[in-house]
C-alpha cells in the first residue's frame, strides 16, 4: 500500500496530507486514488465529506463512518453549533501581485451549465512583482474555485494547466523546474468533531514551493 501521510486520526476520521498528484477518488482512467488506498485497510470504503482537485496537495478530511460524515458535511456548509463551522485555509503562488493586497472576490461561476455564486477571502502574505504567496479561505466550495478566482483577478496559480498563464509556466519549467500546481490546502480548523474534539490541524508547504518564495527574504511561511 502506498504510504500517506496521516496528520491526524480518532474513531471518527482520518486527515490526510495528500501529494499532488494523487487524485482523491477513482473514475475513469485512475487505477490509484487516495480511497481505494485507504479501503485497501478499512473494513468499508472511505467516506469522503470534500475534495481536492488531483494537482492540489494539502489536508483532506475523510469520515470513518456515516454518522460522522453527515457531522462533517454539516459543518462543512456552515451549520455548526452557535455558527461554527469548519475553516480551510490555502496557499498558493501566483503570477504577480494582486491590485490590492487583501480582499474578497465575488463571482458568479459555470458548474456543469448551471451558474452558481462563489466566494474567496484572499490575503497576500509576501511578494515581488513576478510571484505572490497568497492566503485563502474559501466562502464556498464551488469546483476549481480558488484557481479560477485567481485567473479572474489576473494573478493565476502557478503551474495551472486549466486556469494560468501558460506561455509564463512554460517559460519557469525550463528555467525553475515548475512541475507542480502551487496550491496547497495548508490548514483546517474544525470546531468540535463527533469525537468532541477541537482540531486545528495544518500541512508544511511541499519542498517544491520553495524555488518560487525563497528569493524573497522577508517571507515568513505560516506553515
Amino acid at each position: 500500500m502506498k504510504q500517506l501521510d496521516i496528520i491526524y486520526e480518532d474513531d471518527s476520521c482520518i486527515v490526510i496530507n495528500k501529494p499532488a498528484g494523487l487524485a482523491v477518488q477513482g473514475g475513469k482512467g485512475i487505477t490509484v486514488s487516495l480511497d481505494s488506498i485507504l479501503s485497501q485497510t478499512w473494513p468499508q470504503r472511505p467516506l469522503l465529506v470534500h475534495r481536492l482537485d488531483r494537482d492540489t496537495s494539502g489536508l483532506v478530511l475523510v469520515a470513518k463512518t456515516k454518522a460522522a460524515a453527515a457531522e462533517f458535511s454539516r459543518l462543512l456548509r456552515g451549520e455548526g453549533a452557535d455558527g461554527k463551522a469548519v475553516i480551510k485555509r490555502y496557499l498558493a503562488v501566483c503570477k504577480g501581485k494582486p491590485a490590492q493586497p487583501e480582499g474578497v472576490i465575488k463571482a458568479d461561476l459555470a458548474i456543469h451549465g448551471t451558474v452558481k455564486k462563489s466566494e474567496t477571502s484572499y490575503r497576500m502574505l509576501s511578494g515581488t512583482e513576478e510571484f505572490s504567496l497568497v492566503e485563502l479561505e474559501l466562502g464556498t466550495g464551488r469546483m476549481h474555485q480558488i484557481r479560477r478566482h485567481l485567473a479572474l483577478l489576473g494573478n493565476p496559480v502557478l503551474g495551472d494547466d486549466k486556469y494560468g498563464d501558460f506561455d509564463l509556466n512554460h517559460k519557469l519549467r525550463k528555467t525553475m523546474k515548475l512541475h507542480h500546481l502551487l496550491l496547497h490546502a495548508s490548514s483546517l480548523t474544525i470546531p468540535k468533531t463527533p469525537d468532541g474534539v477541537r482540531l486545528e490541524l495544518t500541512a508544511p508547504l511541499p519542498d517544491y514551493f520553495q524555488p518560487f518564495i525563497a528569493y524573497d527574504s522577508q517571507l515568513t511561511t505560516p506553515c
